[in-house]
């Protein structure tokens, strides 16, 4: 008896419904992680379909049924349909025809199977009729799955050649789905080419880092690409055993894991180096800010409240965990704003210009420092600074 997908709130939607409708049950898919993630029991958040119709086929047979398209892949036979529900990038079946490491060349096909041996892993090569929900497995990912092992499709050798990012990807996979012994052909394969890597632009090769560590536990997984000589083709910087102490940290006070907290930990805590990093992974300057403020390491003493006052919410976070401190008192903590303002000191006979500007900095430190204290006490406080003498 064949497998079945189970059903899942995602199976039921109307809006794929007439999707399938649209291109014709026989001609349509759904194949990758939404077909893994409901086997597993998860949370599915994106779909993908595979269709034996040709891309420009899909769009006609869309734009016949009035749904929305966007060309977002087109070359390599990927359409994005517009639902209601959410996106779905349909993609004609393809082989490849050359590969470089890099980028593919593809020929469109007709052959299901053809099109799940180009795929990277045997997990992410099922596939699912939309109707009848029977799972097509032609390399054994349903076993895998079961068996939580993440293996490549043929020789690990020739996928890591097709695309050499697919080393970190098998990483990633790993510390996501690999509970089991790791596959020795695909460690092998990735420790054998891991210095291929090199030849991949930083964008990828930062933004497939970044998803890495955005999981929960990926110390043990970034302790065995150490090992294995691949994370010193990618930051050679690294110090795993911080990484481990500070996801304990996390899961001890049950905080969200974090990816730039976990760089964070993972890297010597330095602004220059943390800087260089940055740009090296071609991070948003909002995770540049936040990694260089971790890297000062600001949370061995201070007041929690306080950092967070100063730095931000997320940032004392960092701080405090990266300190091995108690950071669960922020949870619901939003910084208040200091009340007092210039006028009121120029009010008070205070010359306006610097001396205000150090008025008000010297008040607002002692009122941060006491805890954020009501109105008659930064009245005190005010009273105090003036009397000092200027």
């Amino acid at each position: 008896m064949s497998a079945l997908l189970p059903k899942a709130p995602w199976t039921a939607r109307q809006d794929l419904a007439a999707l399938v409708r649209a291109l014709g049950h026989e001609n349509i898919r759904w194949v990758g992680g939404a077909v893994r993630d409901t086997l597993l029991g998860a949370d599915v958040k994106d779909i993908d379909a595979a269709t034996s119709l040709r891309p420009e086929d899909v769009v006609a047979a869309c734009r016949e049924a009035g749904l929305k398209t966007v060309p977002t892949g087109i070359e390599h036979g990927t359409v994005t349909v517009v639902l209601s529900g959410g996106p779905v990038e349909v993609t004609t079946l393809r082989h490849d025809v050359s590969t470089d490491g890099r980028r593919a060349t593809v020929a469109f096909a007709q052959d299901w199977r053809e099109d799940a041996a180009r795929r990277d892993f045997t997990i992410n090569a099922l596939y699912a009729d939309p109707e009848t929900l029977e799972i097509f497995d032609y390399f054994g990912g349903l076993e895998d799955l079961k068996d939580r092992r993440v293996r490549f499709i043929g020789d690990a050798h020739q996928r890591i050649r097709e695309d050499h990012l697919r080393i970190l990807r098998y990483f990633r996979f790993r510390a996501r789905f690999g509970a089991g012994d790791p596959d020795a052909a695909a460690e092998q394969a990735c420790a054998d080419l891991a210095a291929t890597l090199k030849g991949l632009s930083r964008e990828r090769i930062g933004m497939e880092t970044m998803n890495l560590l955005a999981l929960p536990d990926p110390a043990p997984t970034v302790a065995r690409m150490q090992a294995l000589g691949v994370l010193a083709e990618i930051l050679p910087e690294a110090d795993v055993p911080s990484l481990a102490a500070l996801v304990a940290q996390e899961q001890a006070q049950g905080i969200a894991p974090a990816a730039i907290r976990h760089l964070a930990a993972l890297i010597p805590a330095d602004v220059t180096l943390s800087a260089q990093i940055a740009s090296r992974f071609r991070l948003s300057g909002v995770q540049k800010k936040r990694l260089m403020s971790a890297a000062n390491r600001p949370g061995a003493t201070a007041l929690p409240q306080a950092l967070a006052y100063r730095l931000g919410v997320p940032e004392a976070v960092d701080a405090l965990l990266l300190a091995g401190r108690d950071a669960t008192g922020l949870g619901n903590f939003t910084p208040p704003t200091f009340p007092l303002k210039g006028g009121q000191i120029v009010a008070r006979g205070v010359a306006a210009g610097p001396q205000v500007a150090r008025v008000l900095s010297n008040v607002e430190a002692a009122w941060v420092d006491e805890g954020f204290p009501d109105a008659p006490r930064i009245e005190a406080l005010l009273e105090a600074e003036l009397a000092r003498p200027q």
